[in-house]
């Protein structure tokens, strides 16, 4: 048998739900990429990955059961060192060979090439491919080393009564199957066979596997399990959208993908609750469905959630009753919490909580969370007026921004902290535009969220965040690498969002030194403009590099570092299109050839351009040319017609290229120099109005 399916699983106790699917992927991946380096999978051999709540197995279709032979050659000595002064072979060369058992081959007749520093001699042969098993068995071993496993466990494996072995959960099994052979391999203190076992409650032990890709059909048809976690999550999505009937069911992906792993063969039942919960927010509702319970809300089309659930059942039962009737009575418990939560916080106001944020702690450098509402008032109150909003009220609505965070309601879910502030400072009968932008400021969460709406959310959805970003770089607690604690990438590019895509004309430099000018008062926090303004331009390319811009577009736009960003992704729009007429290259070119001429010059350019002493020809062309032109390019740039700035230079083109085939710039003689690097000067301001186009040229 050359090539068959192999197929590797490993038993164990019920796995981490919410690391399941990672680690499946993780293991199927590992494991195949260990016997691919190894030349045991043919070039359309195909990788399918299963996992359970007590599996993590692999199917890989094609698997050689040897290795083909390979042709090889290593370098072992310089010739300096192989040989000695009379051409004879040294010690460290027998050596060699013999280390290497190659004793019989003629030294004389070792192939000699150059290394790079030395002749060399070198050994050439062709290696005999071996077993699959030995391959398996040391791709096994780093698959389960390379494991993104949460927490390690220690524990004693069959016949010994101390921790020998350490994994995610204790293994039990391990099957291992090239086609219908046992491939005898051992780990975990497990030696390999053909036997796994099936659903804990409703199957055997000791199901027998007969050929590796008869795994998934023979567990599913004996076992009651369904190996594959895209088809149980496909399966549960079906089954959630049948039992709902005329409902929505709402299925957050995360929710998905942990019922899945806690499932191995799902079933969903449907059950309801008292519709006097509905009285308390749904949001509440839904939560504490999803993460109490794992349980499936249900939503009518208008989005209003109905007093029905669906739960998936790991067990499968011709009278559900008793499976319904005991989760309906638990989901009762729980929403009867939340009710009690969302009555006992409104007895008391918002307003009225703000007292205990002295005792919260913000940050030990930056002190409690009243003296970060004070800051947020400092800056909300001066940003109002710059985004149309009333300063009193974005200064209320700071006041009252965090005091949901001392509620019963957002200490049992703190995923509600503002959403159960914005219900509440409804009921306290603050202005609608303060209650939406107690919620609304902490916008957006992620990437692709909504953004704050009204001015006065703006305005403290801004303070919020420059308030973040301003602290931790004033005590130095700034992202390294992928660790961003505070998420300050978040909160930059949440900035950037608010200011480009609500059209703000508002100068990041302002915004920066405001948001330090808050922490006056804090001796911890030193001020660091510079380096926060170059934090937050750095999320800004990122942004815009995620909208399909190259970088060179991007650094056209963004590298003179413009203080008002609202208009860069229009100037970009107008230079991609720009970049593809055909002048455009030889435009970026010139103009590149400009900005270096100028930086070079220094201080030398003239104040003005001198007329008189322009040269007839070429010379005097592009002056006429662009003194005609800089008005109108002037003009679309006004009228923010970036695309038709930047198309009337195509025009120039002709007389660019002439001026640089005729004319020498730095000539010999200091005043005509001077006079033409002052022309050079201006051609490049109306060149580069809109972007630096020197910058497309790379």
């Amino acid at each position: 048998m050359n090539a068959a399916t192999l197929l590797v699983e490993l038993l164990t106790e019920e796995l981490p739900p919410k690391a399941l699917k990672r680690l499946g992927e993780t293991f199927a991946e590992l494991l195949a990429a260990g016997l691919r380096d190894r030349d045991f999978l043919e070039g359309d051999s195909t990788v399918t990955s299963f996992a359970t709540p007590r599996r993590l197995a692999v199917s890989i279709t094609r698997v050689r059961a040897i290795a083909p032979d390979r042709p090889f050659k290593e370098k072992l000595l310089p010739v300096s060192v192989a040989f000695d002064a009379d051409g004879k072979p040294t010690p460290a060369l027998l050596g060699k060979l013999r280390a290497r058992g190659i004793m019989h081959v003629d030294p004389y007749q070792l192939p000699r090439e150059h290394d790079g520093k030395a002749e060399a001699l070198f050994y050439a042969d062709i290696a005999t491919g071996g077993p699959l098993a030995g391959a398996l068995q040391a791709a096994l071993g780093e698959a389960i080393g390379g494991l993104p496993i949460p927490k390690v466990m220690s524990y004693a494996s069959a016949g010994h009564y101390f921790s020998n072995q350490k994994f995610v959960r204790p293994a039990h099994r391990l099957l291992a199957l090239h086609g219908a052979e046992i491939v005898p391999v051992a780990v975990l203190g497990l030696d390999a066979g053909r036997s796994t076992d099936g659903h804990r409650f409703l199957s055997r032990s000791d199901i027998d596997i007969a050929a590796a890709n008869a795994y998934a059909p023979t567990l599913e048809a004996e076992g009651k399990v369904i190996a594959s976690f895209a088809a149980r999550r496909a399966n549960i999505v079906i089954a959630l959208e049948g039992v709902a009937e005329n409902a929505k069911p709402i299925m957050p992906d995360a929710l998905l993908d942990e019922v899945t792993a806690l499932v191995e063969w799902p079933v969903v039942y449907a059950g309801s609750f008292d519709p006097a919960f509905l009285a308390v927010p749904q949001e509440c509702l839904i939560l504490t469905m999803q993460q109490n319970q794992r349980y499936f809300a249900l939503a009518d089309d208008d989005g209003r959630l109905l007093n029905r659930f669906l739960l998936v059942s790991n067990v499968e039962t011709r009278d559900p009753a008793a499976i319904i009737g005991g989760n309906e009575r638990v989901l009762r418990a729980r929403l009867a919490d939340a009710r009690f939560f969302f009555d006992h916080d409104r007895k008391q106001r918002l307003d009225a909580r703000i007292e205990k944020l002295e005792s919260v702690v913000h940050h030990n450098k930056l002190g409690t969370q009243a003296q970060r509402v004070a800051r947020l008032r400092f800056l909300a109150s001066r940003i109002a007026p710059q985004v149309g909003a009333d300063a009193a009220l974005a200064d209320r609505a700071a006041l009252l921004a965090k005091a949901d965070l001392v509620t019963d309601m957002v200490g049992e879910f703190p995923e509600l902290q503002g959403l159960m502030g914005r219900y509440y400072a409804q009921h306290d009968g603050e202005a609608p535009s303060v209650a939406e932008a107690i919620e609304q400021h902490y916008l957006p969460r992620m990437a692709g969220d909504r953004l704050p709406e009204e001015p006065v959310a703006v305005a403290v959805a801004l303070a919020d965040k420059l308030e973040a970003i301003a602290g931790m770089f004033g005590i130095a607690q700034v992202p390294t690498g992928d660790k961003d604690p505070f998420g300050l990438r978040r909160a930059a590019l949440g900035v950037i969002r608010i200011l480009v895509e609500r059209g703000l004309q508002l100068s990041l430099a302002e915004l920066v030194d405001l948001a330090f000018a808050s922490f006056a008062e804090v001796p911890a926090v030193t001020t660091q403009s510079a380096a926060t303004l170059d934090f937050v331009y750095d999320r800004l390319r990122g942004y815009l590099r995620d909208q399909g811009y190259t970088a060179n577009q991007v650094a056209a736009v963004l590298d003179a570092r413009p203080d008002v960003i609202v208009d860069l992704p229009a100037r970009l729009a107008a230079v991609a299109g720009f970049a593809a007429l055909p002048e455009a290259a030889a435009l970026a070119a010139a103009n590149k050839r400009i900005v270096n001429i100028l930086k070079k010059s220094g201080d030398e350019a003239a104040p003005a351009v001198d007329r008189a002493q322009l040269a007839e020809g070429a010379e005097h062309d592009l002056y006429m040319a662009f003194q005609k032109l800089a008005p109108q390019v002037e003009a679309d740039y006004g009228k923010r017609d970036f695309p038709a700035a930047l198309r009337a230079l195509a025009a120039a083109k002709p007389v660019v290229d002439r001026y640089f085939d005729d004319v020498m710039v730095m000539t010999d003689e200091p005043a005509i120099r001077a006079n033409r690097l002052a022309l050079l000067r201006a051609v490049a301001l109306t060149m580069n109005r809109v972007a630096d186009i020197s910058k497309l040229a790379g």
